[in-house]
């Protein structure tokens, strides 16, 4: 199995960075490897934040995601998404929160860009904003099929308080939902 490089990318104060800690440790209680590389870009809220997963059955000698061999990405900030966005392979997939991630012509022509509304999903429809990270999560497992759903749930229920355990659990099936009605209308319209 080749390596599996994501990207989640956000502002400081936003909760998909830890969408990243979830998929490593998931891939680890598998057998395999996870490396989560964050990088902070200011130590205040609202900064660009980015996190570089990399999954693999060998491995991983070198902690950082190359720019160029990035194969998903997902985000919920503009700033990041400009700063971030040409570490994507071309054709990759790229997802993005339409209400907060402003795609140009060209950034359509060269990735697949994917629009899901992640914070208004976590916001509106689990009532908790601090879900994002759970459906960010389903969303790029949906996508990609990396690791399998029953240990990436427990993984992320090991993470998160008991009294959150149901909220994040809607998270994960809302993300997954959305990411099945996303990937059906690319075929539908392909």
């Amino acid at each position: 199995m080749a390596r599996d490089v994501l990207r989640f990318t956000g502002v400081g104060g936003q909760g998909v960075l830890l969408a990243g800690e979830i998929f490593a440790s998931a891939k680890i209680n598998l057998g395999g490897f996870g490396v989560k590389t964050a990088t902070y870009t200011s130590q205040v809220r609202g900064g660009p934040t980015v996190v570089d997963i990399q999954l693999d059955d060998e491995e991983i000698w070198y902690p950082y995601a190359i720019d160029g061999q990035i194969d998903f990405m997902l985000s919920v900030a503009d700033v990041s998404y400009q700063q971030f966005k040409n570490g994507v392979r071309e054709g990759g997939t790229i997802v993005v929160d339409p209400f907060l991630v402003h795609p140009t012509e060209e950034d359509r022509k060269k990735w697949n860009i994917v629009e899901i509304p992640i914070i208004t999903i976590a916001k509106e429809e689990v009532k908790l904003v601090l879900t994002q990270s759970v459906v960010a999560l389903a969303i790029a497992n949906t996508y990609l099929d990396l690791i399998d759903e029953k240990t990436l749930v427990d993984t992320m229920l090991s993470k998160v308080p008991e009294r959150f355990h149901k909220p994040n659990l809607l998270a994960y099936e809302l993300g997954k939902k959305y990411a099945l009605e996303a990937i059906e209308k690319a075929k539908a319209t392909a």
